[in-house]
């Protein structure tokens, strides 16, 4: 018989390794707090874990609790972080997963996910490992224990669980094609890419005004693309079947784009079409990592004579986070189209197959964990 503060997490203990084991329930510090673990959103952080890339990561050591989009209820919560945090027993809350040191420049700032220490992904829930406290450090479990140095979100219980998980890729969608590179009422965009992030972005150049979003990806991915158009894109390109430059010249009648925003992974070439699509002094936002490879082709000196603005970006900060919050709550039904499933903690490995496409099927938008669902 399972005792009855046990704790079921679904923990990686290898490449494409992922078991449930059990965990005492933590007691709750002072200040600090215990979550309930409605659901946990992946994306493709996820992927790379489950496939063992921990040395290009910088990730911690195994064995871990994945999981760094949660959402959840507050179960039992310290009085000194109920009124640092200015939450209760029974609110909804969604995670940042970064927990910052709050002293360094960047910190100081407001740019938590800039912070000196953040590139240790030691310090990000879902990539703690289980041997540091009481190990309960990531969402691919019933409750987690929350570090003071946590920043939340109170979030709508209208929500579901799924909907309200998206908080990350929506807040990505902001900070990636408004705030980063200043998108204005007019612009053109051409995001390359439609997973859950491509189609993020989307919804909030809409949201932001933009004049012409153009929207790219691969044959496999029509679903995705036809999904871009319903929320908003005004043409898609099949970057395999249409030569993106041509099309992206043609579409804007040889003006360009004003922002370019690259949130495809591993895919390189993207990178250099950006360079050609994007009109002199444009933006070009590099989002998309792409697995440490060089970027074959790439003339520096285009980007000089062209007068291009080049940013890479990270993570999202928390002003965007609290944008997303406040979208999704604003439109639910928008939001709920681009969730594919969400599968309990047993089935955990299949949600992040289903995720990338591993399993043999076209990638999904957006799936997620529910702990719950398993019990």
């Amino acid at each position: 018989m399972r005792p009855r503060n046990a704790v079921i997490a679904a923990v990686q203990t290898g490449p494409h390794t992922l078991e449930l084991h059990e965990f005492g329930r933590p007691s709750v510090p002072d200040d600090g707090a215990l979550l309930r673990v409605e659901a946990c959103g992946l994306c493709g952080t996820d992927v790379a874990q489950f496939d063992g890339d921990h040395a290009r990561m910088g990730l911690a050591g195994l064995p871990c609790i994945p999981g760094h989009e949660p959402v959840g209820l507050i179960e039992e919560i310290g009085p000194s972080a109920a009124v640092r945090w200015n939450v209760a027993a029974g609110d909804r809350v969604a995670i940042e997963p970064h927990l910052s040191c709050g002293v360094c420049d960047a910190c100081l700032d407001g740019q938590r996910n800039a912070c000196a220490v953040g590139e240790h992904r030691d310090v990000n829930y879902g990539f703690i490992g289980t041997d540091v406290g009481c190990g309960l450090w990531g969402g691919y479990s019933q409750y987690m224990l929350l570090d003071p140095r946590t920043v939340m979100h109170k979030v709508s219980k209208r929500l579901s669980p799924a909907t309200a998980s998206m908080f990350n890729p929506i807040g990505a969608g902001i900070r990636w094609a408004c705030r980063a590179p200043s998108t204005k009422i007019g612009d053109t965009v051409v995001v390359l890419g439609s997973g859950q992030r491509g189609l993020a972005c989307v919804i909030a150049l809409r949201v932001a005004g933009a004049g012409m979003v153009i929207v790219t990806d691969l044959a496999r991915c029509s679903s995705k693309l036809d999904l871009a158009l319903e929320l908003g894109a005004d043409h898609v390109v099949v970057a395999d079947e249409e030569d993106v430059v041509e099309r992206v010249t043609e579409l804007t009648g040889g003006r360009l784009a004003d922002v370019v925003i690259d949130v495809t992974a591993g895919a390189t070439k993207p990178v250099t079409d950006a360079i050609e699509i994007v009109k002199r002094g444009g933006t070009i936002i590099l989002a998309g990592a792409k697995e440490g490879k060089a970027i074959p082709g790439f003339v520096s000196d285009k980007v000089v004579l062209k007068s291009i603005r080049m940013q890479g970006v990270f993570a999202v900060d928390s002003a965007s986070f609290r944008e997303a919050i406040r979208l999704i709550e604003s439109n639910t039904g928008v939001f709920a189209r681009m969730h594919s499933r969400s599968y309990p903690l047993a089935d955990a490995a299949q949600a992040i197959q289903r995720l990338s496409g591993a399993d043999g099927e076209p990638p999904a938008i957006h799936v997620a964990i529910e702990p719950w669902a398993s019990v």
